[in-house]
């Protein structure tokens, strides 16, 4: 297709921020979502048609943690860049500058109708580093960007406390995790206030540190914390270091956060939980549920549901919302927590998430219900090009090249 405006007519049209439209018409102009209608609505001449009769159009879905591109499928430690493991704290190192757009992660993500991701550094160190918000589909990551950075990723719990044990260095608890995190903060707030002072007896300027930079931004507020943490009692230390430095927290993993629910409502602070679809493989997992999202989403949490690919395939990233309806979560929040809640907690929601007019038109054609697991994207669309469709007859995704 090469008009710049086209019209996805006749399906079931889930919005997400509205009600769902039966027979409506997505009008994709230039890039962007001109209109959402219902029947009868006549697009503008020339606009190119898609009959999209007996299926679901919803907007392409979002992983708020996932870790594609930096660790490659199948690629051992070629491949692995997720940790920067020769100190614990690297606030000054991007996933951005890790990512391989051609890994093969991307093109599934496409094919599970997962159209954006929230690239994360791993949690081997108390902090990891910043976070990118892409699109799954472009030839050089900057293409893809949505937003950099997106966060900054800090880990409590198991993780750091193993990697640094092991070394025998600093942290090798949980108490001097809190303190390395803490310690960087204090010295943050220091690099701050010295680049505020202009007072006469200062002169010259602040020698630059890129560490405390990044840190600077997540005490400004310029960027959430994304706090890797399972355990209830890392929840709440979580909750403590973010409550003792006033910064935005963002709760990833959360597989005890059910246990804190009203606190956590009452804090604001969201929660991407997952991955679900795993055995309890450390102690900290002992309490995962496919029912914890509904608990979650029941209390008031703002939830997004995450695949923390390649723990889990970032294509199952719907069925694991599928799984959650099955034990407690209500359908409609469960479509949310692929879509919008995702897009607001990495800071994106003014251009993806939902099918509104002036949002970027990164929509997928649906067979039918993408709850059930017997339905398929079958078209996908970014920034209102078409870049994937389905072939039913070779039983197979065909995508367009970037």
């Amino acid at each position: 297709m090469t008009s710049n405006s086209i019209a996805i007519t006749g399906g079931r049209v889930v919005p997400v921020e509205g009600d769902p439209v039966e027979g409506g018409t997505v009008l994709m102009i230039d890039g962007k979502i001109a209109a959402v209608a219902g029947p009868g609505f006549e697009p503008p001449p020339g606009t190119d048609s898609v009959d999209a009769a007996g299926k679901w159009v919803l907007p392409g879905f979002i992983d708020a943690h996932a870790h594609l591109g930096v660790y490659e499928e199948g690629e051992g430690w070629a491949g692995s860049d997720t940790n920067e493991l020769t100190g614990p704290v690297q606030a000054h190192i991007r996933a951005l500058d890790a990512i391989n757009p051609a890994e093969e992660g991307f093109r599934d993500a496409i094919s599970g109708g997962v159209l954006a991701v929230n690239i994360n550094p791993g949690s081997g160190n108390p902090i990891g580093g910043q976070t990118v918000a892409v699109r799954c589909w472009g030839r050089t990551v900057d293409e893809m960007v949505l937003r950099e950075p997106a966060g900054l990723k800090s880990a409590l719990g198991e993780n750091p406390k193993r990697v640094y044990s092991e070394k025998k260095e600093t942290p090798s608890t949980r108490l001097g995790t809190a303190a390395v995190i803490r310690s960087a903060f204090v010295e943050a707030g220091n690099y701050l206030a010295k680049q505020e002072d202009h007072s006469p007896e200062r002169s010259g300027a602040t020698e630059r540190d890129l560490k405390l930079e990044a840190l600077g931004r997540v005490l400004r507020r310029e960027i959430p914390w994304r706090q890797h943490c399972h355990r209830a009692d890392d929840i709440a230390t979580a909750m403590r270091l973010a409550a003792e430095f006033g910064y935005d927290l963002v709760i990833d993993h959360g597989t005890e956060a059910h246990l804190l629910a009203d606190k956590i409502a009452a804090a604001g602070i969201p929660v991407v939980i997952g991955p679900l679809l795993t055995s309890r493989s450390k102690v900290e997992l002992r309490n995962r549920s496919l029912a914890n999202p509904g608990r979650l989403a029941a209390a008031g949490v703002m939830i997004a549901i995450t695949t923390d690919h390649p723990v889990v395939p970032v294509h199952f990233l719907i069925h694991q919302a599928t799984l959650a309806v099955k034990e407690g979560l209500d359908p409609v929040t469960a479509l949310r927590s692929v879509t919008i809640n995702p897009a607001r907690i990495i800071g994106v929601a003014d251009r993806i998430g939902s099918l509104s007019p002036g949002k970027d038109a990164d929509v997928v054609i649906w067979s039918g219900d993408p709850l059930d697991v017997m339905s398929r994207a079958e078209v996908a669309y970014i920034g209102g090009r078409e870049i994937y469709r389905y072939d039913y007859a070779a039983r197979t995704g065909v995508f367009v090249t970037p």
